[in-house]
């Protein structure tokens, strides 16, 4: 059963919808006063649409983007809640958001921390990059082989030339 967009959720729903820990979810709830779920009787904790919406910014600019926890507050702090609920929404409002983002990068820091965070933001987002790429080769290679076991399975012609190309893009993978 799923529920509606309106619906109060349970920290494990927003753990498991999140793909984070519950005590992750507990911890940023310490580290941003913007989350503030309801808690009900024994402290069990209601998460509101609207937190729903703060918790996937603020995970997509912690594990996607590379910033730190205190990055995340300077944005929440300079630039609005609604900033960091825009970086949860996906790729339309990306563009401002960047430019949000990048109004608050440029402001005065110690240059010397200041450009470690960036060498660290930017070689996590090349790792994540470059990560993506051959995994998802891979991917469609196991799928173009799935289909291929389902066919002869369900006894239809399979073409050889098909199964000649999977294993030849195995091994220029593994190279």
């Amino acid at each position: 059963m799923t529920k509606t967009a309106e619906a109060f959720r349970t920290i494990s729903e927003v753990a498991d919808e999140l793909n984070v820990p519950k005590h992750v979810l507990r911890f940023w709830e310490g580290r941003f006063p913007q989350i503030k779920p309801m808690k009900r009787g024994g402290g069990r904790r209601y998460y509101r649409p609207e937190d729903m919406d703060l918790l996937r910014g603020i995970c997509q600019l912690l594990h996607a983007e590379g910033y730190t926890i205190k990055g995340v507050q300077k944005i929440l702090r300079e630039q609005g809640v609604d900033t960091v609920k825009a970086a949860g929404l996906g790729p339309e409002p990306e563009a401002e958001v960047a430019v949000a983002v990048a109004s608050v990068e440029d402001a005065p820091e110690p240059t010397a921390k200041r450009s470690r965070l960036k060498r660290l933001r930017t070689g996590r987002q090349a790792q994540a990059a470059a990560a993506k790429s051959p995994a998802r080769e891979q991917i469609l290679a196991v799928i173009a082989e799935l289909e291929n076991c389902r066919s002869l399975l369900l006894g239809e012609a399979v073409e050889t030339s098909e199964r000649r190309a999977q294993p030849q893009a195995r091994r220029s993978a593994r190279a």
